[in-house]
């Protein structure tokens, strides 16, 4: 038997500053702190157009060595946007906050890459519509992401309602 899950509903990071974590996510993604747990120096945050009780919690710990890169554990988390304009958006908004890290393209979806104040790594990504995953359908391959190209492609399309389960088969 298998936990029987629909999909990964938040992410927890330690954190060495909690506030200065609360005011880059809230800057990177308009996040609003929906609850604060004092006694954990914890906070947790929403994304303005989730449905979720809360999409991130921070718990702030202290001044830590930073993990090396490649080193067990979370290699990065990946926030989905609806349309192919709101990753070019996301790109501005991370390179502006000196966040951005890179950007490549894995067929079925197309990425930016950015790092927190803490070093802790997140992707922000955009599907291709289901019916155009075409060979990606099983694969994942790590190329040179044209971003002006495929906003000129896929302008308009929004595919977060696509989020229904794949079939194995």
């Amino acid at each position: 038997m298998t936990v029987n899950a629909v999909r990964l509903n938040h992410a927890v990071l330690f954190v060495s500053d909690l506030e200065r974590s609360i005011a880059f996510y809230q800057q990177a993604f308009d996040m609003v702190i929906m609850a604060r747990e004092p006694r954990a120096n914890a906070a947790f945050l929403r994304l303005p157009r989730s449905g979720n009780h809360h999409d991130l919690g921070l718990f702030g710990v202290g001044a830590q060595p930073p993990r090396p890169h490649g080193s067990l554990g979370l290699y990065h988390l990946a926030w989905q946007v609806d349309t192919i304009e709101e990753l070019e958006e996301a790109r501005l908004t991370l390179a502006n906050l000196g966040a951005f890290t890179g950007e490549s393209s894995h067929g079925a979806t197309k990425s930016v890459y950015a790092h927190d104040p803490d070093g802790n790594e997140f992707e922000v990504m955009w599907m291709l519509p289901r019916a155009s995953w075409g060979d990606f359908q099983n694969a994942a391959p790590v190329d040179r992401l044209d971003l002006p190209g495929e906003v000129r492609r896929w302008a308009g399309v929004r595919t977060a309602a696509e989020l229904v389960p794949v079939d194995p088969s």
